[in-house]
């Protein structure tokens, strides 16, 4: 909430945690979020924003998800979103395309709700002559290559990356993920579930190796 007061130190994080728990557990939804790299089937090569020639942009993606029903959300004229029924189809820094799923009951509504979107996502590759990746990272674009989305907020964040490390604009860039969001019911929940998320991590990492 960008109202809120902002957080300043331990005490404060703790109450901004515990008021967001729901010890009833009638209300606990599932929000699911789910990354692919875009790139054009005739080079493999990735999507600008704005279309080239016979190569369409990021632009025209979400554009063509709006006339399947999603609503557009714009930025200086731009779009960058588009959402649908609690969803949201989302940009990253690199233009990697994401479902930010609605808070659902169940795991099996989350399914329904991924399987929806990539099959709506396959139609619409078909359309646009490009093809859509799930991968955790990039098998070989560099860095340099990458283009760059229109948002305000991902010029801040290529400035202050770099200050902190030299892999953070590769993690912007160049990868890919899939996560989960879940509702807890008390801080001891949320660690419980923490603690078995972390792991599991090991486990699926294992298993799945280079993608999400």
């Amino acid at each position: 909430n960008s109202k809120s007061t902002p957080i300043s130190g331990k005490d404060e994080l703790v109450r901004y945690l515990e008021a967001g728990s729901k010890p009833d557990k009638s209300t606990w939804r599932i929000g699911s979020e789910h990354e692919k790299f875009i790139f054009y089937r005739p080079d493999n090569s990735p999507l600008a924003y704005e279309p080239d020639g016979n190569k369409p942009g990021i632009k025209d993606v979400l554009t063509a998800f709006t006339k399947h029903g999603w609503e557009p959300v714009t930025e200086k004229g731009k779009i960058i979103a588009a959402k649908q029924n609690g969803a949201s189809i989302t940009l990253e820094p690199g233009g990697q395309f994401e479902l930010s799923g609605a808070p659902l009951k169940n795991i099996h509504q989350t399914c329904d709700e991924t399987s929806a979107h990539l099959r709506l996502s396959q139609e619409i590759g078909k359309e646009l002559n490009i093809g859509f990746l799930g991968i955790g990272f990039h098998p070989t674009l560099r860095r340099e290559e990458v283009p760059i989305m229109p948002k305000g907020r991902y010029g801040i964040m290529r400035a202050y990356m770099p200050t902190k490390g030299n892999l953070g604009l590769d993690m912007m860039l160049r990868t890919c993920t899939v996560q989960v969001n879940l509702d807890f019911a008390s801080e001891a929940d949320m660690v419980e579930k923490f603690r078995a998320s972390l792991a599991l991590q090991p486990v699926a990492t294992a298993l799945f190796a280079n993608s999400p």
